[in-house]
């Protein structure tokens, strides 16, 4: 996956450095994916050694976080971008934090997972919902990196528009997960696992929701972070 390019400078070194970060985001948004759809296999698979592959494997998200981060601050301080320059630069800082965050849920994902390999058998209730939530964040994610590769700004709403759309399904969710433990108070302690790595889900949905709009603040040099889908969508068409 690569970032189009914006400018291209005189300076060859310059050129190299900006598609440095791009290339080192691509391979720090492939790590959280993977992360990701290891934590949801682990969780519904109730595998440990899956598990604690995950969260070993937070520490390099960490690390690739560290390293962008540094090799934007020395762009920003050698070279001074400006216009679509400095937008990159300023979003891909923002979309490593977001990145860092994925990394995280996955790894609470992956924790409860442990969890409920500790416990042994018991009910599935709420695997369903891990798969089908898990599914819809999962490509959301794929399709935000995407979109920020390609500056796609369809995809990229569509992302938006997906978000909507995973937040209810966690709502619905957890509205069963409550009533599961009312009826049997025995589950209590797998049904919180459950709705703990449901909400890293959601979470995991707007990180990727986020990545989606810095792709707007890229092609349009608008932040539209606080706005609604239709807010945004209509924007784009205001501005075309």
């Amino acid at each position: 996956m690569d970032i189009k390019s914006h400018t291209h400078h005189i300076s060859q070194q310059y050129n190299q450095e900006l598609d440095e970060i791009k290339t080192k985001l691509s391979e720090m948004g492939g790590l959280a994916q993977r992360q990701v759809n290891d934590a949801i296999q682990a969780l519904i698979d109730v595998d440990a050694e899956t598990a604690e592959r995950v969260v070993r494997g937070d520490d390099e998200v960490n690390d690739m976080e560290l390293d962008i981060d540094e090799e934007c601050i020395r762009i920003l301080a050698r070279r001074q971008p400006a216009a679509s320059d400095l937008r990159l630069v300023i979003a891909v800082t923002k979309a490593i934090t977001d990145l860092e965050r994925v990394g995280d849920e996955a790894s609470k994902i992956a924790r409860q997972a442990l969890a409920l390999s500790g416990e042994g058998s018991g009910s599935p209730r709420g695997y369903v919902e891990v798969r089908h939530i898990g599914g819809h964040v999962s490509r959301m994610l794929s399709d935000a990196l995407d979109a920020f590769a390609r500056l796609d700004l369809e995809l990229a709403l569509r992302v938006v528009q997906t978000d909507k759309t995973v937040d209810m399904e966690y709502n619905s969710a957890m509205r069963e997960m409550i009533t599961f433990m009312i009826e049997d108070p025995r589950s209590i302690t797998r049904a919180l696992n459950i709705m703990w790595s449901l909400r890293a889900l959601e979470r995991i949905g707007d990180h990727a929701r986020n990545l989606a709009q810095y792709v707007v603040y890229l092609v349009k040099g608008e932040d539209v972070r606080h706005e609604t889908y239709d807010e945004i969508q209509e924007q784009i068409k205001d501005d075309n």
